[in-house]
């Protein structure tokens, strides 16, 4: 594929290799540097966040001269209001939002669509949306006719910034919390959601249970407790290591994709490969297993939806569906006989019969794999978990809300349902009760009061609230944690520390995307990750004393070690090509994790020197300039 004409092709080589000058000539030999020229002069590019800056600029200048005539790029370069195309493709309707997968929003198809049609050369745009997957009408309709998004305050409460108007002499931060945004937000929205409340509330009482409460909720507590020791047994369990060697065709296995909350029950494994394009990762990502699965006919086949319980025959179908490792929720001894070729409808139908057979022989579920016979597990914990199982079970078998709902003709099923339904009715409740709280003004003020609690108990203000040394010197951190750098600090952990070590701990503040390698960081590395993780848990734990909302081993687990030896390896001197082969990390995350680096640096050199530590001004210095040079620090080329 030929876009571009000789005259084109010569005029991007130009800007190419002119803007390649500005690199050293190490840096113009990175596979991202030679492998974008021969596309480029084609009129295809490429933009996302793990380019090179420099790479990414360059696209960004063709596209803008008309010498691109195919862009693939995210939802960034779309927010772009000097980057009109002639035609815009979405190639899916949902995007992981860092969170979760969702459709898109009606906002942002129009921004994006929005640069469909250049400005004198088009009479009009066009937008072209591939349907990946089947989409209810209404959610559709939402999205090309929705609304803009409406604009809404993210005003959060932050340590530097309580600490700061602590600082200032005439500042009130209960006075700047009522005058935010957010506050006013919440003032305007308190009239609905009190409404919202009450019709939860009335939800909630219609929602008849026909039993006593306490039994129902002591029985569901039960039966969750031991689902979840079951979900760990199965973690332990259906290792790679374990499992694979029975993936058989024609073996029974139970499928659950939790993420989804779908259970599509028994089915029959079909086939199983290692996935070779796969990073490394959990276990369950690598391998994917096909199962021939009960579903609703009709369903998208890269999502489809499980049978529901008596849903007539002729609305569902039996399906090949691919699995990983972690949706599986059984594995069972019984092996049925598949034919080769499945591809008819009826022949799967046949071995879906044949499922559904086993299933009514054994009424309790098809008997496991034993773990220790069969799978070889030699987890020291797996044999404490199933004992708890084995006491949770006795205490369900015993429980008297079977018999009763036996004797007073309830279905058990429907009154679990019906409570369950009344828990997450409660949850809303609890949620917009939260946003009536903040709308009164009660939950801001709550939470500064717990902030303060926090940051006395940590020695950053005294009682009058006056802040100290402490104090003075996190007001000079916003890149990074500031407490738990503070703490660092008057810990004494930079002293002994090298510089080039000093900018490598460091990174583990800055870098925070998903990074699954596995670290082995040497010993000059690792004691002090050891410290900062060690510190990091006691900042933890007295926040969570202090009834601030915080999960201990998630706070702790948010710095990651991924980039220490890169940081390192690169302040020692070696080349950027060099540091590119230690890791699996895009070259634009590396440089992205350098420049925020060089940030915190820099506000680390003003707060060693608000608290008269020349030395500790001068370390910070002299590892901010091992830092800055090279590809990752190259100026613009807008400037």
């Amino acid at each position: 594929l030929d876009l571009n004409t000789d005259d084109e092709k010569s005029i991007v080589e130009e800007v190419f290799t002119n803007a390649m000058g500005v690199l050293g000539e190490e840096d113009r030999k990175l596979p991202q540097v030679t492998a974008a020229l021969p596309l480029l002069k084609r009129g295809i590019g490429i933009h996302h966040s793990g380019l090179l800056p420099v790479v990414k600029e360059i696209v960004e200048i063709l596209f803008q001269e008309g010498l691109l005539k195919v862009l693939f790029a995210t939802e960034t370069f779309a927010m772009g209001l000097n980057m009109p195309a002639k035609t815009v493709i979405f190639t899916a309707m949902k995007k992981f939002d860092g969170e979760q997968t969702r459709f898109m929003s009606g906002g942002e198809y129009i921004q994006m669509s929005g640069r469909a049609g250049r400005r004198g050369l088009d009479d009009r745009g066009l937008t072209v949306v591939m349907i990946d997957e089947k989409i209810e009408p209404e959610s559709a309709k939402e999205i090309l006719r929705g609304q803009a998004d409406p604009l809404k305050s993210t005003f959060r409460l932050s340590y530097n910034m309580v600490l700061n108007l602590y600082r200032a002499e005439d500042a009130d931060p209960e006075y700047v919390i009522s005058r935010s945004l957010a506050q006013f937000q919440a003032d305007l929205a308190l009239p609905t959601h009190q409404k919202k409340l009450a019709a939860l509330q009335a939800r909630r009482d219609a929602i008849a249970l026909p039993a006593e409460e306490p039994r129902v909720k002591e029985y569901a507590n039960l039966r969750r407790a031991a689902e979840l020791l079951r979900r760990q047994i199965r973690d332990i369990t259906h290792r790679a290591n374990h499992v694979t060697p029975f993936l058989q065709p024609g073996r029974l296995a139970r499928v659950r994709d939790e993420g989804e909350a779908d259970d599509f029950g028994w089915g029959v494994i079909i086939n199983f490969l290692k996935r070779s394009n796969v990073k490394k990762g959990a276990d369950g990502e690598k391998y994917s297993v096909d199962i021939l699965l009960c579903v609703e006919a009709g369903s998208s086949k890269d999502r489809p939806v499980p049978a529901k319980r008596g849903a007539a025959a002729e609305s569902l179908e039996w399906r090949v569906v691919p699995c990983s490792l972690q949706m599986l929720d059984g594995i069972s001894a019984i092996k049925l006989f598949v034919p080769n070729d499945i591809r008819a409808l009826e022949k799967r139908a046949v071995v879906g019969k044949s499922v559904n057979e086993v299933c009514r022989r054994f009424p309790d579920g098809p008997p496991l794999l034993d773990p220790f016979e069969d799978l070889k597990v030699e987890d020291k914990d797996l044999k404490k978990i199933m004992r708890k199982v084995e006491v949770l079970d006795d205490r369900i078998s015993g429980h008297p809300l079977p018999k009763l709902c036996e004797e007073g003709g309830i279905d058990l099923t429907d009154l679990l349902e019906a409570y369950n339904q009344r828990m997450q009715v409660d949850k809303e409740i609890k949620a917009i009760k939260h946003m009536v709280k903040v709308g009164q003004g009660i939950i801001l003020k709550d939470e500064l009061k717990k902030y303060t609690r926090v940051l006395r108990r940590l020695g950053f203000i005294d009682e009058e609230n006056i802040i100290g040394q402490k104090g003075r010197t996190a007001c000079e951190i916003n890149t990074a944690d500031e407490l738990v750098v503070t703490e660092l600090i008057f810990n004494g952990s930079f002293n002994e520390l090298t510089p080039e070590v000093t900018v490598a701990l460091l990174s583990c503040f800055v870098f925070d995307e998903r990074n699954d390698e596995d670290i082995n960081l040497p010993e000059k590395l690792k004691s002090p990750f050891n410290t900062l993780t060690e510190i990091a848990k006691n900042v933890a734990t007295i926040t969570l004393d202090c009834k601030l909302p915080v999960n201990v081993d998630e706070f702790v687990a948010k710095f990651q070690p991924n980039a220490m030896m890169v940081m390192y390896e690169w302040c020692m001197g070696k080349t950027f090509a060099q540091i590119c082969t230690m890791t699996s990390m895009y070259e634009g995350s590396i440089i992205r994790c350098m420049r925020r680096l060089d940030e915190l640096m820099r506000q680390l050199v003003a707060a060693a020197k608000s608290i008269g530590n020349a030395e500790l001004e001068e370390k910070f210095k002299v590892g901010g300039s091992k830092l800055k040079r090279g590809v990752p620090f190259q100026a613009s080329l807008y400037l």
